[in-house]
């Protein structure tokens, strides 16, 4: 009975690291047309894309990168649109703990599947420090604009645009952004390098 298990097991974990290789990390920006900027646009707490479409190996805020999701059918075009930082607190309700901040992205989606994106986006996306150190999404809100809803639907052909808030600490540098479809667990991870 022993064996019979231990095999099953072995069965079972071979499975998951056969799944797990499927993980792959988008950094290629997919074409795009070129970006403007208006000057109401440009304020010094905010990132802003670069005019042009990135020729670099690497996304940048401004860029486009192709993922998709669990299904065959699930596919996004996420662009990282701007990143406010530090970001202010959305009311006098909400501000970040002692010694933190609040970081927020602008994301676009737009659904390039034939399936409906019905998911939580702030479930997928991180930032991630000069450290390496990844923070998960807060569920306050910034007045850096709109965030998403703690849901979303989005029709094959529509797009979603929102901000997603972080909570930081006040030290840390922020230097990529992260976002995969299925609330983070689709396998396909986009990553744009902040400036």
């Amino acid at each position: 009975m022993r064996r019979i298990l231990a095999l099953a097991l072995s069965g079972l974990l071979a499975a998951a690291a056969v799944a797990c290789s499927d993980e792959t990390v988008t950094t290629t920006p997919a074409s795009s047309p070129p970006v403007s900027r208006t000057p109401a646009q440009e304020t010094p707490d905010t990132v802003q894309p670069s005019p042009t479409p990135s020729r670099a190996s690497s996304a940048t805020v401004g860029d486009t990168l192709d993922l998709t999701g669990i299904g065959d059918d699930e596919k996004l075009a996420v662009t990282v649109v701007r990143v406010v930082d530090p970001a202010g607190a959305e009311d006098q309700y909400s501000s970040p703990d002692a010694g933190m901040r609040f970081v927020a992205v602008q994301f676009r989606l737009k659904n390039t599947g034939t399936a409906v994106y019905k998911d939580s986006p702030s479930n997928g996306a991180k930032v991630v420090d000069t450290q390496g150190q990844q923070f998960d999404a807060t569920y306050e809100d910034s007045n850096a604009g709109p965030g998403f809803p703690g849901g979303v639907t989005i029709a094959p052909g529509d797009t979603g645009l929102g901000f997603i808030t972080f909570e930081v600490p006040t030290a840390s540098k922020i230097a990529k952004v992260q976002f995969a479809m299925n609330s983070g667990i689709s396998g396909s991870t986009g990553q744009w390098n902040v400036p």
